[in-house]
């Protein structure tokens, strides 16, 4: 090496590799074993964002995915600090996020069962990801690093995407490499087509039927399929809801939307009834089944890139696909058969029976929806909804914890949103926030209720170390309130849901974050007043929130 070269390491491989890939931002926290991979990060010109807490990494590299729509990696030490990273890459699972860990491990000489007794040391460090992630991939030599990367982050986009983990040792990111620098790495996701036998039975289904509906999941929204969705939809006139996970996947206030009111059993009445109902991009799990109470009575078609959920829940005619690509094609397929088959009509003088419109049958469901809600005392939650709403620039995204405001959000909440829902885990708002901020220059929202809030106090610093745009309303009713509801409601008492909690506002000003304690009065204006100020801010709402009555008890 001439003299006055810097040496390149292992660590500068891995920089140098991610960046080839696309790569321009990178999460982490350092550890021992992982210091070649920050101290790489010297050299780079990958913009660095540092969390508090592992979990936090792993949750803002996923909000930076969901916002960019590409791959985001993260890094992080050996043991503890890569076990860290789990609880949130089941959520990236979950919700195929496309995430890269990277990971360190103890010194080559101590694995393969040696036990040498290393810091961090556990006898399968990547045994505990696998039943997490799509794909682990483990690095022994310095030369298997830019391969290993390439295969991982092109696997993290192929459909179903997902999260995937490179772990390397110690020694291989430390030692000097002669390796030339990484310029270029190309990776090429398998697109996931439909049969064609399979579409054209599915359009056949659909062109025949009298009354189609569509069940849309957050599988449109990760394929970019909005506008085959709504193109199929427009041309069957059929009825559309959507997940909670795929919100913005069909215009919410088009004539045919059944917007997200899977908690309600007039809707879940509704889907049951059609004589073939279309799932794209959803598993029909607990939450997108009114909790397993819809049983349809017509034919089901199935549309799912994830092979393990097709037909899971209920039998049908299963396309193996990626939802954008079986969307356009079956629109394609449907616009030819009903074509055909009209002209054939018109040719013959037969006349088709006249059918309800799908509009007004649209409209008498969510009819039927606001007439139970209103039949309740919810008067506050249903304004404070809609006071976010107001007050949230429109092309602002949102990132909502495991909340009584974000459980009404997922049904009743107008626009686009992101949430824990897919794992369920807590602590998901901020450090997801923080990570879409860093990718767009905010304002971000995040809301977490206050038990949630405690898990992401840390990234206060974050936030104001990196002067992210994030907007932080914490609603603080004392406890884990969906938690005391559920157990109220079962078992007439609560317990081990009360909690201890700071004040918020006074630790948000110690950490140099603006902040303000509202009221449901005022929450707009105050909210509005923290989104339009620079940088992190926080809003505290005490307010004690209650839940819609749930209909799937009865169902």
């Amino acid at each position: 090496m001439p003299q006055g070269q810097a040496l390149r390491t292992g660590g500068d491989l891995v920089v140098e590799s991610l960046a080839a890939l696309g790569a321009t931002t990178v999460f982490g926290e350092p550890g021992q074993h992982a210091l070649g991979l920050f101290d790489a990060l010297r050299r780079s010109d990958l913009r660095y964002v540092g969390c508090r807490t592992e979990l936090s990494v792993a949750f803002a590299a996923d909000g930076h995915a969901r916002a960019t729509g590409s791959v985001t990696p993260f890094m992080v030490s050996t043991g503890p600090g890569a076990l860290g990273t789990l609880p949130a890459l089941m959520e990236s699972r979950a919700a195929s996020v496309p995430v890269l860990a990277v990971s360190s491990q103890i010194p080559a000489d101590g694995l393969g069962g040696r036990r040498k007794g290393y810091l961090h040391e556990l006898p399968d460090q990547a045994a505990s990801f696998r039943d997490v992630v799509k794909s682990v991939h483990v690095v022994r030599t310095a030369g298997q690093i830019a391969p290993a990367l390439a295969a991982a982050w092109e696997l993290a986009l192929t459909a179903p995407a997902g999260p995937v983990l490179v772990e390397i040792p110690q020694d291989v990111l430390l030692a000097g490499t002669g390796i030339p620098a990484v310029t270029e790495l190309r990776v090429a996701p398998r697109p996931l087509a439909p049969r064609a036998e399979l579409v054209a039975a599915a359009a056949d289904l659909l062109a025949r039927a009298a009354g189609p509906v569509i069940l849309a999941g957050g599988g449109v929204v990760r394929a970019g399929a909005q506008a085959a969705l709504l193109e199929l939809a427009q041309e069957l006139d059929a009825p559309v809801a959507t997940t909670f996970g795929a919100k913005g996947a069909f215009p919410r206030e088009h004539p045919l939307s059944l917007q997200s009111w899977l908690e309600d059993r007039h809707l879940t009445a509704f889907l049951e009834e059609a004589d073939v109902l279309l799932v794209v991009g959803s598993g029909l799990g607990e939450l997108s089944s009114n909790y397993h109470t819809m049983r349809p009575r017509g034919r089901v078609v199935q549309i799912e890139a994830d092979l393990g959920k097709l037909e899971s829940n209920h039998p049908g005619l299963a396309v193996h696909a990626d939802a954008r690509l079986a969307l356009e094609e079956l629109a394609r397929a449907v616009k030819s058969a009903r074509t055909g088959r009209e002209g054939a009509a018109a040719r013959s003088g037969a006349r088709s029976e006249a059918q309800p419109g799908s509009r007004s049958a649209v409209r008498d469901v969510l009819g039927r929806v606001a007439a139970r809600l209103d039949a309740q005392d919810l008067a506050l939650e249903r304004s404070l909804l809609a006071a976010i709403d107001r007050a949230l620039p429109e092309q602002a995204l949102s990132f909502w914890d495991m909340t009584i405001l974000a459980y009404w959000a997922w049904s009743a909440w107008p626009r686009p949103m992101e949430s824990a829902q897919g794992a369920g885990g807590l602590g998901y708002a901020l450090p997801a926030a923080l990570g879409a901020a860093a990718a767009t220059g905010g304002p971000v929202l995040a809301v977490s209720g206050d038990g949630g809030a405690m898990y992401g106090l840390a990234e206060l610093a974050t936030l104001r170390q990196h002067r992210l745009d994030v907007t932080w309303l914490i609603v603080d009713d004392g406890g884990y309130g969906i938690l005391r509801e559920y157990m109220t409601d079962a078992f007439g008492a609560a317990t081990g849901t009360e909690l201890a909690r700071p004040d918020f506002a006074a630790l948000a000003a110690a950490f140099g974050v603006p902040a303000w304690r509202t009221t449901p009065e005022d929450l707009e204006s105050d909210l509005a007043r923290a989104l339009r100020t620079p940088g992190p801010s926080v809003v505290v709402l005490p307010a004690a929130l209650r839940m819609f009555a749930p209909t799937h008890l009865a169902g």
